[in-house]
């Protein structure tokens, strides 16, 4: 028999039980007192009756015999004393021991040279009652047996001397409101003759003193030190028993309120506010909670028998563990420890302790101080020392045998629960099983009929029920073995989860999940399958790891939104178990309360299973069921499911779920988006058990999806007679959809008079499509029935569609087809049908209309006459629509050259234009007047050689022209005209004074450039130096120099500042967040702000931008007049003028170079120099940036932020002759 297990960390304990970790008895004598020494355990032996002499030893935390203790002092006290306290201090290596008899001794395990090891550093005459250490070891509380309350601090110096006296109970004066009682629940109407004030019981506790009360005081401090409880038997009338409450200093603050057969035994809740005690009534012993300030709140039963509370019980003591999630309640002969949920106790372990010589010494415990599940019990034979972990008594989780089987121990009741049959909240549960002994450890078998129980006399029962069979088959008692006669009793062996790799995988208490290789904190619980680790985080996230034998453990990231591995939960939620084949989890709260929920990472690995086993209906089903896409049917392995569309129909076989798959369908390809597999695989190796055919389905395509998978379905639909529903849909869902072919479906069902068919066939295609679409269809296919048909299964008003059908169908066949093309818009159809009606004159109309040239040009292509009034139709719609260039080629088509020279004209085009007119032909004198208007426009335009080319030709005015050409830096074609037309006297009277003109002109230019270059170059290094400087006074003004800072505003850097740059301050926003302000800008600011960024004034913050861009705009203006350069160059040289020619080149040559320096250090992103942290990606651009006027700051900051590339500044090449 192997026990599953389920670990957790943490302080949810509903569903788990306390399983014993290490269990180790040790046989030693005469123990009287115990404590913690770190790990270790340090022990007092004697004093008794037979010994005065007192030892105490040390042992190691690890040991498992006794010969392992050290002895680390011994020394002599009277017989008749008992230690009431030990306590060891482990930064000092001290240990305190007070005695009953009041002595308070010191003892040293490392005294210093003239130190004692030995010291008595106190004593109460009286004798001591109790003591007990503050949590944090500074200060003490004796009571004395003289009524008295000592406080003294960790060098015994005292704080308070505290006298008790029956005065004390009059400090508290409680009222209860009767929370809980039945006098406060409602009974029915029959009740309310008996309405009765409820904060007056019908029983008032008196407090009266139980019977069996041992007289002793007990004491016990809260967790954090602030306040300790005291319970002793108070002198008055009648004797009773009270608890005090003190804080730290001494000061009574709240007494208990009476309650009968109250008893010794006290503990305070470390990390709560209640106070344990205990209660004897005729019922048995109870467990009863006060709060602090002395009300009762709740109690639980012992469950004790009248004779156990007699015997075993005359002396209870509480003690909670550090964290308070158990309560360890000390019997004469036993520890049992209970834990808490839904405000129902469960009693999670009992613990015998054996005393050979029969003395029957009280048991004991006593908790580790830092472990919370490490203790140690102990009497005055035996030491036992146990560490427990918090696990899950759970089945299988292997399917099919995955029922979510739960065993709860509590006591002698085991509480089972198959949380895949019924999920039945806690404290209750399915079946609850009556048991001979109280339980220790449960664990089911393989299959989930089973289960065996370790009791805590060490004998072990036998169980067997089958909660999946109809009807179920409860617990029943199969074997019971008593621990006398077994090998060896009381044990379960322990099963260890195995990673497919063969490592180990462990969670320490500290919450460290991992195996050998690697490890992974802040893990609160965690459960295994055949093919998932699952384990809860302290971030409240639930995670999924994939398990492969040839490859580590990939743990997904904190990403719940991207990766369905990782998903957010309720915080302090634990695994309890998880049911692969139900794709379900069952998880716990902090409350108790259970939540079952269907990861997306089972559902998703169930349903990839399922596709790889061909097992459409399963897969089909659970993506039903959780609502997930249904395109993961197609595109996790798209070919098989191609394949596989017969099967597809065959198993999944209704209409209705076919119809649902059909219009699920979207070109997405969820297998790579939304629904990406997780698991990752070795190259070459196939997906989980896919067949190596699939491959991976990463690279497949998914456009036209949609339409593929319906031609598929439309392929093996309409071989079967019973799928026109099917079939409809098939045609609806495609994309676009192809309500045509479904339409003629349901035309050839009317022809075939399949009354039944077409109605339903016809009523679905209106369920899934618009239904003034389809009329509109319907009506296209010129179907005057099927119209009717979808018309009636509309809202539109019969008055309307009948009139209008009936007139259709009293139409000729054309005419019809004309009208109902018209309606529907569908102007060229209409067109065609006017065409073929042969009405020439209404198509002119109709094409005038609707702007139809083109189409009514390619009807009658073949009809040279009506083809040609049709263009000169168009001709006249291109001037009208200012398109002059296509209408005077349409006007040149129909030979009307006087309106083609028109639209040429007006368009701009002078050659057509005077060609056009010399066709007409034109008479001289308009033909040299428009020759003339051509020029001026040509030579305002600066065509040059264009107007010069209308000079020479038509105005035959060769120096205006040679002079238009030297304008535009064309001298050698002004030298060959001058040279053409034998007038050399124009290499004089032209040409020179063209060349001295353009050699001024450019020679200016070029020394601005220059000038300009020299001044904005520097004044660029100067800011950007400042900006790297002081960017908030670069911001403020590059020339603002010293200003007064507002007392109130931080200049100094700040870990909140630093996440973006200088950009983030003045623009009133950080991390993305928009300053409240920015939403007041109106649209007035930001126009005002773009002028201020043209403008980039010298001062201002946009001055960087607008230098930078100044710059490439003259680099761009160099590159423009490189010919013309050249061009003057080789000019003035052939005209003899070198000198000019040397400035002009010298020029260019200085301005290149000059431009050249400087492109790196003007060309260079911000970043790259030196400035800050970068700012965010450009994918969260449009969330940080501001709106209205410091939207446009933003757009000129992140311009000068970016990198921009510098421009090409081309080469100029020197004329030889003057290098």
């Amino acid at each position: 028999m192997h026990e599953s297990k389920c670990i957790f960390v943490g302080d949810n304990v509903a569903m788990r039980n306390l399983r014993a970790t290490r269990d180790d008895t040790l046989a030693i004598e005469g123990i009287s007192a115990l404590a913690y020494d770190m790990d270790n355990i340090v022990f007092a032996l004697g004093p008794n009756a037979g010994s005065s002499t007192i030892t105490l030893k040390s042992l190691p935390g690890d040991s498992v015999s006794p010969k392992n203790a050290t002895t680390i002092a011994s020394w002599d006290v009277d017989p008749t004393d008992r230690v009431l306290d030990l306590h060891c201090f482990p930064d000092t290596r001290t240990i305190s021991v007070v005695f009953a008899g009041g002595d308070i001794v010191v003892v040293r395990q490392e005294p210093l040279p003239g130190e004692d090891q030995i010291e008595i550093v106190g004593s109460v005459d009286a004798g001591i009652a109790a003591a007990a250490w503050s949590p944090d070891e500074e200060s003490v509380a004796i009571a004395t047996k003289a009524d008295t309350l000592l406080l003294m601090t960790r060098d015994f110096e005292p704080t308070a001397n505290v006298t008790l006296t029956v005065e004390d109970v009059k400090v508290s004066s409680h009222v209860s409101v009767g929370w809980g009682k039945k006098e406060t629940q409602f009974r029915g109407r029959g009740a309310a003759k008996a309405l009765r004030d409820p904060t007056m019981p019908e029983q008032v506790d008196e407090g009266t003193l139980s019977p069996l009360d041992d007289k002793t005081v007990s004491l016990s401090w809260r967790g954090d030190g602030q306040y300790f409880a005291m319970t002793s038997i108070l002198d008055s009338e009648p004797t009773s028993r009270v608890i005090r409450m003190y804080s730290r200093e001494g000061v009574l603050e709240s007494v208990s309120e009476p309650v009968n057969g109250l008893e010794s035994g006290l503990g305070w809740e470390p990390s709560g506010q209640i106070i344990a005690g205990v209660r004897r009534s005729v019922e048995g012993l109870q467990v009863v909670f006060f709060e602090r300030n002395g009300l009762r709140h709740g109690e639980f039963d012992l469950r004790l028998s009248k004779e156990e509370s007699e015997t075993i019980g005359r002396s209870v003591r509480l003690t909670w563990n550090i964290d308070s999630t158990v309560l360890a309640v000390a019997l004469a002969d036993r520890v049992q420890l209970w834990t808490v949920s839904n405000y129902h106790w469960y009693l999670k372990q009992e613990v015998y302790l054996n005393d050979a010589r029969g003395l029957k010494h009280h048991a004991d415990l006593l908790w580790h101080p830092e472990r919370p599940l490490r203790e140690a019990s102990f009497n005055d034979s035996e030491l036992r020392l146990l560490d427990y972990e918090f696990m899950v008594a759970r089945g299988s989780v292997v399917p099919p045998n995955d029922h979510g089987l739960v065993a709860v121990i509590d006591g002698k009741r085991l509480k089972i629960t198959p949380l895949r049959t019924a999920n039945v909240p806690p404290p209750m549960a399915f079946d609850e099983i009556e048991l001979p002994e109280t339980a220790n450890e449960a664990a089911f078998n393989r299959t989930g009929t089973g289960i065996t129980v370790v009791h805590a006399n060490k004998d072990v029962t036998k169980w067997e029920f089958d909660y999946s069979t109809k009807p179920v088959k409860r617990a029943s008692l199969q074997e019971h073995n008593p621990h006398d006669k077994q090998s060896s009793p009381g044990t379960l062996a322990q099963r260890v989860d195995t990673l497919p790799n063969g490592d180990e995988l462990s969670l320490s208490s500290t919450g460290v999940l991992g195996s050998r290789n690697q490890r992974i904190p802040g893990v609160t619980s965690y459960i295994m399958t055949p093919t998932h680790l699952i384990f809860t985080t302290s971030n409240h996230l639930l995670k999924f790891v994939h398990l492969e034998e040839s490859c580590a453990l990939q743990f997904p990231p904190d990403e719940p939104e991207k990766d369905e591995r990782c998903r957010n939960i309720e915080r302090g939620a634990k695994v309890v178990t998880v049911m692969p084949s139900a794709y379900s989890l069952v998880l716990q709260m902090p409350r108790g309360n259970l939540e079952t929920i269907y990861p997306r990472a089972l559902v998703l690995a169930g349903i990839r299973q399922s596709i790889v086993d061909r097992d459409y209906k399963k897969a089909f089903l659970t993506c039903r069921a959780q609502r997930v896409d249904m395109n993961i049917l197609h595109d996790y392995a798209p070919e098989q499911f191609m394949r596989d569309v017969p099967l597809f129909l065959k198993q999944v076989r209704k209409p209705e779920h076919i119809d649902l798959f059909l219009s699920s369908l979207s070109e997405e390809n969820v297998a790579e988006t939304i629904y990406k597999d997780t698991l990752v695989t070795t190259p070459g190796q196939p997906l989980q058990d896919r067949q190596a055919d699939l491959g991976s389905t990463a690279s497949q395509p998914t456009s036209g999806k949609t339409n593929c998978i319906c031609d598929a379905f439309l392929g093996e639909l309409q071989q079967q007679s019973t799928s026109i529903q099917n079939i409809v849909t098939a045609h609806v869902c495609k994309s676009p959809p192809d309500f045509e072919a479904g339409l003629t479906l349901i035309s050839d069902l009317r022809k075939q008079q399949k009354q039944e068919q077409l109605e339903a066939a016809v009523e679905h295609i209106c369920f899934l499509a618009d239904v003034n679409q389809l009329y509109d269809t319907a009506l296209g296919l010129y179907d005057l029935g099927v119209a009717l048909l979808v018309a009636q299964q509309s809202q539109k008003d019969p008055r309307e569609y009948l009139p209008y059908l009936q007139g259709l169908s009293d139409m000729q066949p054309l005419r019809q087809q004309y009208a109902i093309d018209d309606d529907l818009k569908r102007h060229r159809k209409a067109l065609a049908h006017l065409h073929s009606l042969g009405e020439f004159e209404e198509l002119k109309e109709y094409m005038a209309k609707h702007e139809l040239y083109s189409a009514s040009m390619d009807l009658y292509r073949y009809d040279s006459a009506r083809l040609a009034e049709l263009m000169r139709l168009f001709a006249a719609y291109l001037s009208s629509r200012n398109r002059y260039k296509e209408a005077g080629i349409a006007y040149e088509y129909v030979q009307d050259l006087s309106s083609a020279y028109e639209a040429y004209r007006s368009a701009g085009l002078w050659q057509e234009c005077l060609a056009s007119a010399g066709l007409v032909p034109v008479s001289d004198v308009e033909l040299l007047e428009l020759a003339t208007n051509f020029v001026a426009s040509l030579e305002e335009a600066k065509d040059y050689k264009a107007a010069a080319t209308v000079q020479v030709d038509y105005l035959v005015d060769v120096e205006a022209a040679v002079r238009l050409l030297c304008k535009g830096y064309h001298f050698s074609e002004a030298t060959r005209l001058a040279s053409l037309h034998r007038k050399p006297e124009l290499l004089r009277s032209a040409i020179d004074p063209g060349l001295v003109d353009g050699s001024a002109s450019m020679t200016e230019m070029l020394a601005e450039m220059k000038s300009q270059l020299n001044a904005q170059v520097p004044r660029l290094r100067d800011l950007r130096v400042k900006k790297l400087e002081d960017p908030l006074a670069f911001i403020d003004g590059a020339d603002g120099g010293d200003v007064d800072i507002p007392d109130n505003l931080s200049l100094a850097p700040t870990d909140a500042s630093t996440t973006g740059t200088f950009m983030t301050r003045y623009t009133n926003r950080s991390t993305g967040t928009l300053a409240t302000d920015v939403t007041r800008k109106t649209h007035k600011n930001r126009r005002r702000e773009e002028r201020k960024r043209a403008r980039g004034k010298k001062g201002t913050v946009y001055e960087e931008e607008y230098l930078v861009n100044s710059i490439a705009r003259l680099v761009e203006r160099l590159n423009a007049v490189g010919e013309d350069v050249s061009s003057l160059v080789e000019g003035l040289m052939r005209r003899g003028m070198r000198e000019r020619a040397l400035a002009v080149d010298g020029a260019m040559q200085e301005v290149s170079e000059l431009c050249r320096s400087s492109l790196d250090d003007v060309f260079v992103s911000t970043v790259e120099s030196g400035n800050g942290a970068a700012e965010p990606k450009a994918g969260d651009e449009d969330a940080r940036r501001p709106w209205g006027g410091q939207g446009v700051l933003w757009d000129a900051l992140a311009t000068t932020e970016d990198r921009r590339d510098a421009p090409v500044l081309k080469g100029f090449e020197r004329l030889s002759l003057l290098a």
